[in-house]
């Protein structure tokens, strides 16, 4: 028994080895604060970086993860994903709008509101959180034709009590507007943020600066740099997963942490343009193998781009009727090669083609197009690829054999001499042995 009291107080004075007991919950001392980059549009990849990074920091007993953003917004599932991983953290998560200029518009919004603590730099701003799913913003006013602010305009709002309410135009822009108002007020509710601003944010598609928010109870801090950030949260009580946790922080390394290969592939494979490329380069390798059986190059290539695709498409809004158009833009282009119709088929087929692309990914979230550019660029491929290039080699393989040994079955002889079994004859210009 002795023994053992002399071990914990050797324990106790070595650097490093020190444990404390705080609300329960036993916090290495020699902990460390995790700090985490967002500087896109919110996807997929930022999803699953942000929720693999929160469970290293668990796991490794970080006191506090920082999520460093500048966004325009993103999807709102993965938004959504982000805000439930963030809640359900047994570490305090802080979200930080910098450097001066960054911004939290839309998703960041709502990112900014469900984190344990708000923290902008000055010269920033958040807001602008209407669902641009359903046409980025509503006109306001009482419906005479006078317009409101618009998703992404910087503005002042006027004070909750005198905004004006919005009028959605539909029962589904409503049904979208009113989720989108509960759900922010929610997550205003949880952490004891401003809720009625956070309603003109999404109702009115408001945005304040820095100083406001802080003025407005947005807010909890505004630092001008990281180290000071920690030196006003250093003491603060908040929430987590299991109870509260006092925040010590000052004086702890901060250790940041890069999206490993993984995120980034993922990062790469759900950008728009690239699962759209993926998905035609599956399509021209499946059919250029098809026509050419036993290629195996073409199949393999084409097979592995378009699981990809799909992988990609499963985690992105996609429009079905888009898919569904450039199938039917593909087939006509081919069907153009096999059967020549003077261009009626082709002609509709880049149509199809075209306006599919276009609606293919259904959201207007800055980020999350497809540029017009691969779109026009692809077009003109598929146009020379299968009504040029696979047309003249369908020509091609319909014309009569010219040479070799094929060409000269059928053929008529002209015998140069009498025989019954066997003798010489004549064929295209040859002499040949004939039974």
């Amino acid at each position: 028994m002795r023994r053992s009291l002399y071990l914990l107080l050797l324990l106790s004075l070595l650097p490093g080895a020190a444990v404390a007991q705080e609300d329960g919950r036993t916090v290495r001392a020699g902990s460390y604060v995790m700090l985490l980059t967002v500087e896109d549009a919110i996807g997929p990849a930022t999803d699953d970086y942000i929720e693999r990074s929160l469970a290293r920091a668990a796991a490794e007993g970080a006191a506090l993860v920082v999520i460093r953003m500048d966004t325009p917004g993103g999807l709102d599932t993965a938004m959504r994903g982000i805000i439930k991983n963030i809640i359900n953290s047994a570490v305090p998560v802080a979200t930080y709008v910098a450097p001066s200029g960054a911004r939290a518009a839309s998703a960041g919004t709502y990112i900014l509101y469900a984190s344990h603590v708000a923290a902008m730099a000055p010269g920033t701003n958040l807001g602008a959180a209407t669902p641009v799913a359903i046409g980025g913003g509503f006109p306001g006013g009482d419906g005479d034709g006078e317009e409101g602010p618009q998703q992404g305009e910087p503005e002042t709002p006027a004070p909750p009590s005198e905004a004006e309410p919005a009028t959605p135009k539909s029962a589904g822009e409503r049904k979208a507007i009113n989720d989108a108002i509960a759900y922010i007020r929610g997550l205003a509710q949880l952490r004891g943020r401003n809720a009625e601003w956070a309603e003109s944010a999404v109702r009115e598609a408001a945005s304040i600066p820095a100083q406001e928010a802080l003025e407005l109870g947005v807010i909890d801090i505004i630092a001008g740099s990281l180290p000071a950030l920690l030196q006003q949260a250093e003491g603060r009580v908040v929430q987590v997963q299991g109870g509260e946790r006092t925040l010590r922080v000052i004086g702890l390394p901060v250790r940041e942490v890069m999206p490993d290969w993984r995120s980034r592939l993922l990062s790469v494979i759900t950008n728009p343009n690239i699962a759209y490329i993926l998905m035609l380069i599956g399509i021209y390798g499946l059919i250029l193998e098809f026509s050419n059986p036993g290629a195996i190059v073409p199949g393999t290539v084409g097979a592995i781009a378009l699981l990809l695709a799909l992988y990609a498409f499963q985690l992105l809004p996609i429009n079905i009727a888009g898919v569904a158009l450039i199938l039917l833009g593909v087939a006509l282009m081919v069907a153009e090669a096999f059967e020549p119709s003077f261009g009626m088929l082709g002609i509709g087929g880049v149509i199809a083609f075209v306006f599919g692309s276009i609606i293919l990914i259904d959201t207007e979230v800055p980020g999350f197009g497809i540029d017009l550019s691969v779109i026009i660029t692809f077009a003109v491929t598929s146009v020379l690829l299968f009504v040029f290039a696979i047309g003249m080699a369908f020509k091609a393989r319909r014309r009569p054999v010219v040479s070799g040994m094929e060409q000269i079955i059928g053929s008529e002889a002209v015998a140069l001499m009498d025989f019954e079994e066997q003798g010489s004859v004549s064929v295209h210009s040859e002499i040949w042995s004939a039974v």
